[in-house]
């Protein structure tokens, strides 16, 4: 693959759609006497999701240019970054990664036979890597190392010091895995740079990085495989995709951490060269385009309707998504899927009568319920009534009903007022309990079973005005909940 091309035409494939390139000097320079080294590596934590399209059609670049593409499958990593995975489930994990990995990589038509397949407890357990570990961890500063890993390891209050190994260890691996380059997101950016600044002081060369955007999740923020609603599954069922997409950020217009338009952007036409937005004869038809920025432009100019657009993007993605889906049905994958990612314990105790019952089912926690950050964009006084008013709440694309929670105070007059989201936040942005990160959402709160009012006895306010569930300050991406004044007032 890409013998005829010129040394300038494997530039620009290798390149196209990259965010950054730390070394292109370099890479030109390699590109005109040899093949590119590179790798892309991926810790294996949560279930893949369709994010991972997004490096997948680069890898799929890299062959067509040319070059020597590794994957590792950085299971030591996973176990370092807050034990994503658990020791005993690792094996499993990586099992799981590589047999969805390469099922992904054929639903677009990328052949395995040119990629090499690495584990990195294959070669990170040797004695000279355990060595230059320590080596490097005596150069290394608390500092640097905390700083390189904040986008990527997981940030919690009491830090584990397997977490600040992990940054060094990327490192590590260009130097093991005998690379010219490493590929990942910009936001490996620290860890890139922590590379280039420590590699050098072992003796080794610093490499090439080459780092593609995030890609925006379906509720306008990064797709996280910790967030259940941000993100589409590769094993999601099509009515599964169909509704997480219909819930999408896509706000008439905005082109701005648009999930749903960047996975057109940076997967569809990579791939296919062209988009076609599928619409009724009587709003024009469809419509075939070959250049994204004309996809780009049309939305913002409200010509591409957001139900046209998600409406496409499904039947695209579901056509990626059926052969891996089909690969997945056989009973050794499903097995391997179960092995991996093991359901969540039985309750032993039981509810009385119903010892079939399971944690999750009755268990009430906040991860259940779907607090979104919300722009009141008018405030009108109740036609029927004096002390109530009807406020006009904009999600911002979230299809879903809207329910204005305040903090409050009894007495004469009742004291009322709107929790804050933190600076920079954006109508969508999922709110969550500190420690129930991750969970999914019911997808109806069941009047009979009063989710919420069991939920909301323990919401109230800090004396540092923070909101708090049984002390656990509720949060989004960005930083805490808070209100202005109401110190110790209930949350409803």
């Amino acid at each position: 693959m890409g013998e005829q091309r010129s040394p300038d035409e494997k530039f620009q494939l290798i390149t196209r759609n990259l965010q950054e390139v730390l070394g292109e000097e370099r890479l030109k320079e390699i590109l005109k006497e040899r093949e590119l080294k590179v790798y892309w590596g991926t810790a294996t934590t949560g279930k893949p999701h369709v994010a991972y399209f997004v490096p997948m059609s680069k890898i799929a670049d890299f062959l067509k240019a040319g070059c020597e593409v590794t994957i590792l499958f950085a299971d030591l990593h996973a176990y370092l970054d807050n034990m994503k995975a658990p020791w005993e489930l690792l094996e499993l994990r990586v099992q799981y990664y590589e047999q969805i990995i390469k099922a992904m990589l054929e639903s677009i038509g990328v052949p395995l036979d040119k990629l090499k397949f690495v584990k990195g407890t294959d070669y990170q357990l040797s004695r000279e890597y355990t060595l230059d570990v320590y080596r490097l961890s005596s150069m290394v500063t608390e500092h640097d190392a905390k700083k390189a890993g904040a986008e990527v390891v997981k940030q919690v209050e009491h830090p584990l010091l397997s977490g600040l190994l992990y940054p060094g260890l990327q490192a590590l691996d260009e130097e093991y895995l005998k690379v010219d380059a490493q590929f990942g997101g910009v936001d490996q950016r620290k860890i890139f740079t922590l590379a280039e600044k420590y590699l050098p002081s072992l003796g080794y060369t610093k490499r090439i990085h080459m780092m593609n955007p995030m890609v925006p999740g379906l509720t306008g923020g990064k797709m996280s495989s910790s967030e259940e609603e941000s993100k589409i599954d590769l094993l999601d069922k099509n009515q599964e995709v169909k509704k997480k997409l219909k819930r999408a950020f896509c706000e008439p217009g905005n082109v701005e951490n648009n999930g749903v338009l960047s996975f057109v952007k940076h997967v569809l036409f990579p791939l296919h060269s062209e988009f076609i937005i599928k619409r009724d004869p009587k709003w024009g038809g469809d419509k075939v385009y070959t250049d994204y920025e004309e996809v780009d432009m049309d939305f913002a100019a409200e010509q591409i309707h957001p139900g046209d657009l998600k409406a496409s993007v499904e039947l695209a993605l579901n056509k990626l998504l059926d052969p891996i889906r089909k690969k997945f049905e056989t009973p050794e994958l499903k097995k391997l899927t179960a092995s991996a990612y093991p359901e969540p314990s039985k309750n032993k105790g039981g509810a009385k009568g119903n010892p079939k019952q399971t944690v999750d089912e009755e268990e009430v926690i906040p991860s259940r319920l779907d607090i979104r950050v919300g722009k009141v964009i008018s405030v009108e006084k109740h036609p029927d009534a004096d002390s109530l008013y009807l406020e006009k709440i904009d999600m911002r694309g979230i299809e879903s009903q809207a329910m204005l929670i305040c903090a409050s105070i009894e007495g004469e007059p009742r004291k009322v007022e709107p929790l804050d989201p933190p600076e920079g936040s954006a109508p969508g942005d999922r709110v969550y309990v500190e420690g129930y990160e991750s969970g999914k959402p019911d997808d109806e709160l069941k009047p009979k079973k009063k989710v919420f009012e069991k939920l909301q006895v323990d919401l109230k306010i800090s004396g540092e005005c923070v909101a708090q569930w049984k002390e656990q300050n509720l949060m989004t991406k960005l930083g805490q909940i808070t209100c202005k004044t109401l110190k110790g007032g209930n949350i409803s």
